[in-house]
């Protein structure tokens, strides 16, 4: 009980007079402008706010999406890293908050030995007396508990917390920078597939085409109004259809593996069936500058980096101040079992310690400029960390916006090489122009075709990239506490 009262009185008197050494943590400033550059005379085409109130892949309307979507975080590897990271980093705060506590130890132990009795026998010759000593077997038992306390006087163990907290919150913007990197992946995987899919189609109706282009010049080669150049012609261009007519399936295969890898999947175990892509490109507003800061995880984990490196200042400082150390036993020992558990036999022990070092040839000094070295660095790092993010968004707010007035000009040279290639055909089919006119026009058309479907398929990765690069509708604000 008195070691216990003891124990109790100098935790008191410590936390009393306790003080944190270091620099307490201030956010490093940053100013941000009142709006992006490149979001100045652009809207989104179809805005929407759906990432602020579910998924952000919602704004898409696509079930398949959906459905693959949401095995990311399921099987996805990356993923199942991140969150063993953050694991970690939440079980070493645990570690360092068992500093704020003493630690208790009990033992027991039996020991026996050889020993000399007190009594004797002597023999005398030639005048000289050899005495001879009985020995015994001599037992000893011992029973007790200790406890060291160590008194986070100077706040040492309260800076370390301090930093592991910070750490785990980093590890935690990490893990949701792991997951939007992984959706997002998977997003531009499928639509750039969707893509192909589009592609194949296009080409498939080229090949038609051509294959009927083909047949109207062998008709008229056969009533002798056509050269037999314009069947070879007309057979050249078809075979170079088809030949990528089959390359297009490479892409689409290489792509599909992709995203079953993405969703933890085998390759030879999933499969996406051919679908149309669509036509729209919903994305969302970009909003202000100044919000980028707590939207996107990867600056909200170089910002609780910094603060975990400001705290480490403060635990090497406080290496200059003398440790208190509370410590105190209460034992009990005897040769017999019996009556071990008595007063008699008891032995207690109960002080402080105070260590301090004298010379260390300027070791602690050296430990507090690193700490301090290596606060800079994250601060950097933090600044260049939003400065790339706020590249991120004004590339692809620009590209976007350039991306939908070139759409809308191939939309046009689509409707303009389509009617060229009807009328060069009925041209040819009159004998007013030669094949060579047709060849022309039906690969201009299919060369403005594959553009738009270029064109539109980098919008709506534009669009993923965009949401992104604004955090994907996450917030600092639910990083654990």
């Amino acid at each position: 009980m008195r070691t216990r009262r003891l124990l109790a009185m100098g935790a008191g008197i410590a936390l009393m007079t306790a003080c944190a050494v270091g620099p307490d943590y201030k956010r490093p400033a940053f100013d941000t402008t009142p709006s992006f550059k490149e979001q100045e005379n652009w809207k989104p085409s179809e805005p929407s706010d759906a990432i602020n109130r579910g998924p952000w892949w919602d704004i898409y309307h696509d079930e398949v999406l959906d459905q693959l979507e949401a095995k990311i975080d399921i099987s996805n590897q990356n993923v199942k890293a991140a969150v063993a990271a953050y694991d970690q980093a939440q079980a070493l705060v645990r570690q360092a908050q068992a500093g704020y506590w003493p630690t208790v130890a009990a033992s027991a132990t039996r020991l026996r030995g050889a020993g000399r009795s007190g009594g004797g026998s002597g023999v005398t010759t030639n005048g000289i007396t050899t005495v001879t000593q009985s020995s015994s077997t001599v037992t000893s038992n011992s029973v007790g508990v200790s406890a060291n306390w160590t008194l986070d006087v100077w706040g040492q163990i309260r800076r370390t917390v301090e930093s592991d907290r910070a750490s785990a919150q980093a590890s935690a913007a990490a893990l949701a920078a792991a997951q939007l990197s992984a959706q997002a992946t998977l997003a531009t995987d499928y639509f750039e597939l969707r893509a192909q899919d589009q592609l194949q189609k296009l080409l498939d109706d080229t090949v038609v085409a051509q294959q009927l282009s083909l047949k109207i010049t062998e008709s008229r080669y056969r009533y002798g109004v056509a050269a037999k150049a314009d069947v070879v012609s007309a057979q050249a261009q078809l075979l170079s259809s088809q030949a990528q007519q089959i390359n297009a399936k490479i892409q689409r295969a290489t792509l599909e593996h992709a995203i079953a890898v993405l969703v933890g999947l085998q390759p030879a175990e999933f499969s996406l069936n051919v679908e149309a892509m669509r036509a729209d490109v919903p994305t969302v507003p970009a909003g202000v500058p100044s919000t980028l800061l707590e939207r996107r995880p990867d600056i909200a984990e170089a910002e609780r980096k910094v603060a975990a490196a400001n705290a480490q200042i403060g635990v090497a400082t406080a290496a200059y101040f003398p440790s208190l150390t509370l410590s105190g036993s209460d034992q009990y020992t005897n040769s017999t079992l019996s009556n071990l558990i008595s007063l008699p036999n008891r032995a207690w022990s109960f002080g402080p310690s105070l260590a301090e070092t004298i010379f260390d040839a300027g070791s602690r000094r050296a430990q507090v400029a690193q700490a301090r070295a290596a606060y800079e660095a994250s601060v950097a790092n933090y600044r260049q960390t939003v400065l790339s993010g706020f590249q991120q968004v004004e590339d692809q707010i620009a590209t976007l916006r350039i991306l939908e007035q070139q759409a809308v000009v191939e939309e046009a040279a689509v409707k303009a090489a389509k009617e060229a290639e009807r009328l060069t055909l009925n041209q040819y089919k009159a004998g007013t122009v030669p094949y060579s006119s047709v060849i022309t026009a039906q690969t201009t058309r299919f060369t403005a075709e594959e553009t738009a479907l270029t064109v539109l398929s980098s919008r709506l990765q534009t669009s993923v990239a965009l949401i992104e690069a604004l955090g994907g509708g996450w917030n600092s604000s639910r990083l654990p506490r």
